[in-house]
């Protein structure tokens, strides 16, 4: 794939993006995202940002099975710690998957697509692939849109993962944004971690 700033340098190792040491446990941990952000604040909450049929990106369409560009479910988040935008994520789902693939991923709302990856023995996950992407990268130029904020022109450290269920596939991509750097762990995050299941039960 040609070079451009649509399309990130994806790469199997977190050595690959020379990530500094407060970033690489967010980057590398493979327990629920939702989970260990919940475990560093005092309160977390999903944002829908947008949810609907779009274009993938020109990084994207070759890791789901797509011969090229072409129309996706898409769904951006923000999550936020104590009010604080941390992570801005993405999925997209390839046209082909039926709603016996993904049955509750057209009625999340805003309640966590992680937590349900995580909480169902019929999906399968992959590795982990990372990228620094660049500021005119479009998962960065859309994480500036929905925080309202310019990051200085910095680069943003970003990971995705494949899920497989049935016969779809979904791809879950999480640019941490430079506030994640900052979260501590809560003393009280058991608490935190069991009022969250409840809520989205």
């Amino acid at each position: 794939m040609p070079h451009s700033v649509a399309a990130a340098k994806w790469v199997g190792h977190v050595n690959g993006v020379d990530a500094p040491q407060e970033m690489r446990h967010w980057l590398t941990d493979r327990v629920s995202l939702t989970l260990k952000l919940i475990a560093h604040s005092d309160n977390f909450r999903v944002q829908r940002v947008a949810q609907r049929r779009g274009r993938c990106l020109a990084d994207e369409f070759a890791a789901v099975g797509l011969a090229r560009c072409a129309c996706v479910q898409e769904r951006d988040v923000l999550l936020r710690c104590n009010a604080t935008p941390v992570v801005f994520a993405h999925t997209i789902v390839p046209l082909t998957a039926d709603a016996s693939d993904w049955p509750f991923f057209s009625s999340l709302g805003e309640r966590s697509l992680g937590t349900t990856l995580f909480g169902d023995p019929l999906v399968k996950r992959g590795a982990l692939h990372y990228a620094r992407l660049p500021a005119r990268h479009p998962l960065a130029v859309r994480a500036r849109m929905a925080t309202g904020t310019d990051f200085s022109g910095r680069s943003l450290f970003a990971r995705r993962c494949l899920f497989k269920r049935k016969n779809g596939v979904l791809l879950v991509t999480e640019v941490f944004l430079p506030a994640v750097a900052e979260l501590r762990r809560q003393a009280s995050y058991t608490d935190h971690i069991h009022t969250y299941k409840q809520s989205i039960k």
